[in-house]
């Protein structure tokens, strides 16, 4: 074993190198080159991040409220809105409320990991590019077509949740219809500018955040018997099933239920590559995640949980979206005597489907854009509008979810749900991806000699944050075969839900035969090119956006980041 000292004395030189010959090079064409040539004698494909001249670009339109609101849009989805009263009659009121506060508390290290890195490394898909960078390149191969492929399947679901919900009004037109058009306003909202999306996504997200609110106050109305005309206070924690239900096994099933319920948390890394100002911006988005899972998820839980028994049948029979009469938001609005209350609930659903739809076709447009500039995926996907958006990434994966979209048509809704599944796995995988490639970060950080506190946001806890989040994790993965199990075993849904395991493999290993990938060494990783720093350096990104009024503080602030980066020129 090496003293502890010779792994930074290495890396010292390793950066004196990378300096130096920065510093040598006459113009960024020179200096991309060093990177290029020190890439491919790894096997391992330039960062997307590296500058690049006279190519189209995305552009960083994204501006702080829109990115607060994505990060919020990312949290509150029909898992809140429906998939919350599967849980509390698996789980009772207690147990629900317990399983949600331990996946949101994974939600919250695994947010803070990615916040990190995004920080330190704008990009536009950390999955894959976090993973190459960091560990092993075919890892990021692998990590970034399982992130596409997930969500380009959550899209296809969102379609056909889009049909159902609308024919909740009209049952005599064909729930296609309302899916095609769902699919226009989604590709248009993406095809037009980020900006747009983005703009999209503000107000959808505000609607979102209006009925929580509106919900939680009706919520204590109703328990106080203001509302409802008699009080019920915490009687519903006394009944039978109550307020633990099944005791542990209770609370592990409702874990698994709560982690897929916060899936799309993690969109937020993907906008990083298209925000104005991520040193700001970023870290402010990542640290209110704590507040918004504590106020949106864990209030709303407890308040479902005291207004409704946990052994109602309608919590049992509550399994989709097409469930909106059944939605616990919707029982309570009725137990406060709200009986239209069905009626806002299902226009809150559609618009958190379309919300879903909108942000999961983003986020596979991005992710496919970076893979085609990494050789990692068809060339001609790199192709970029003048307004910043990979118009053929967004062709294809919008094509690709209308193939799936279409697969539910044929009546074989068993291959539909073997696909659903597949991707419902895929989405725990990439959240363990991104706790590994953040203990592999801050390793390397360390290793290469860099002080943790010039970071530009730090992550609470570490290690403790990614360590608990993958163990985590692997209990869920672990645990969500448990119904194809037992009591009976079920060969097809078994498979479904384990399918993504070897797919991932099959990309992983396959791509590492291909390409001979290496695993890269501490010492060895590059934590120099595509950083904060150096795109500030660069003026490929402000340090302060130039437009609005001047303040004291922003000036102070200002002045201290053109201190360091003329530092480190």
């Amino acid at each position: 074993m090496s003293a502890p000292n010779s792994d930074i004395e290495v890396a010292g030189q390793s950066l004196h190198h990378r300096s130096t010959a920065a510093a040598l090079s006459g113009s960024f064409g020179s200096k991309d080159a060093v990177y290029e040539e020190k890439y491919a004698d790894m096997g391992v494909s330039t960062p997307d991040s590296i500058r690049e001249h006279g190519q189209p670009k995305l552009k960083r339109s994204l501006k702080g409220r829109q990115m607060g609101m994505i990060a919020i849009g990312g949290t509150i989805g029909t898992g809140l809105f429906i998939g919350s009263g599967t849980t509390l009659g698996t789980a009772g009121p207690a147990g629900c409320l317990v399983a949600y506060l331990v996946i949101g508390s994974m939600v919250f290290f695994v947010c803070t990991s990615l916040g990190e890195m995004s920080t330190f490394i704008p990009t536009s898909d950390p999955f894959n590019h976090f993973a190459a960078r960091f560990m092993d390149p075919s890892l990021g191969f692998a990590f970034g077509w399982n992130y596409w492929y997930s969500w380009m399947l959550t899209v296809a679901s969102e379609l056909v949740a889009c049909g159902i919900i609308v024919q909740y009004w009209l049952p005599h037109v064909n729930g296609v219809v309302w899916s095609l058009i769902a699919l226009v306003i989604m590709f248009l909202l993406n095809a037009i500018s980020v900006r747009g999306y983005g703009e999209a996504e503000f107000w959808m997200s505000s609607l979102k955040v209006l009925t929580v609110f509106v919900f939680l106050i009706v919520g204590i109305l109703t328990l106080t018997g203001v509302a409802g005309g008699h009080f019920i206070g915490g009687q519903n924690w006394h009944i039978e099933g109550a307020p633990f239900k099944d005791n542990i096994v209770g609370i592990l099933k409702s874990c698994i239920i709560a982690a897929f319920s916060f899936q799309g948390t993690e969109i937020i890394g993907v906008t990083v590559g298209e925000c104005a100002n991520p040193r700001r911006d970023v870290p402010r988005a990542i640290r209110s995640v704590f507040w918004r899972i504590l106020f949106f998820y864990i209030s709303s839980i407890l308040i479902i949980g005291l207004v409704i028994p946990n052994d109602d049948e309608n919590l049992v029979n509550a399994s989709g979206a097409g469930d909106v009469g059944i939605s616990p938001f919707t029982m309570v609005f009725q137990a406060a005597g709200a009986d239209w209350a069905a009626h806002i609930m299902n226009a809150v659903v559609l618009i958190t489907v379309l919300s879903a739809g909108n942000s999961g076709l983003y986020a596979c447009t991005r992710v496919l854009w970076v893979l085609a500039k990494e050789g990692k995926a068809p060339r001609f996907l790199r192709k970029v509008t003048k307004s910043g958006v990979p118009i053929w990434a967004l062709t294809f994966t919008a094509v690709w979810s209308t193939v799936i979209f279409c697969i539910s048509l044929a009546g074989n809704q068993k291959v539909y749900v073997f696909l659903i599944n597949l991707s419902g796995l895929s989405g725990i995988g990439f959240w363990m991806g991104i706790g590994l490639c953040h203990w592999r970060f801050r390793r390397a950080y360390v290793a290469q000699g860099y002080n943790i506190l010039d970071l530009p946001y730090r992550a609470a806890f570490f290690p403790f944050g990614p360590i608990y989040a993958c163990s985590l994790l692997v209990i869920i993965i672990i645990g969500q075969g448990y119904g194809t199990i037992w009591p009976s075993f079920d060969a097809l849904g078994f498979v479904s839900t384990y399918l993504a395991l070897p797919l991932f493999l099959i990309f992983w290993l396959g791509w590492k035969y291909i390409k001979k990938t290496k695993w890269i060494k501490l010492v060895d990783v590059d934590l120099t090119s595509g950083t904060l720093l150096e795109m500030e350096r660069n003026g490929d990104i402000e340090v302060f956006p130039p437009e609005g009024p001047w303040t004291w503080k922003k000036y102070v602030r200002w002045m201290k980041r053109s201190k360091e980066i003329q530092a480190v020129e």
